[in-house]
């Protein structure tokens, strides 16, 4: 229910992030990925907040391992267009 509420607001708080990327001319695919990111790192505590909750720690430390993985796999574009972008900046001899 409390997401359901929030939805108005984190909707514009989506839109102005799209608008600043648009404006500084990042590639939406890096957007859409963190937003994504972001995405699994709630949904991995809400998991085992709900875990623990219930009474399941071990089942709430999985999920908490699962979200990790997935956020550290899905940031690996993003790492390595940070690094290609370095690279590029230092001068060769």
């Amino acid at each position: 229910m409390i997401f359901l509420f929030l939805v108005d607001q984190i909707s514009a708080i989506i839109h102005m992030l799209q608008k600043i990327a648009i404006d500084a001319n990042v590639n939406m695919i890096y957007l859409e990925t963190i937003l994504k990111i972001i995405g699994i790192a709630y949904i991995a505590e809400f998991g085992a907040q709900i875990s623990k909750d219930a009474g399941q720690g071990a089942i709430a430390s999985k999920i908490e391992l699962g979200g990790k993985i997935l956020i550290l796999a899905m940031a690996i574009p993003i790492l390595t267009a940070i690094i290609e972008t370095v690279i590029g900046l230092i001068p060769s001899s």
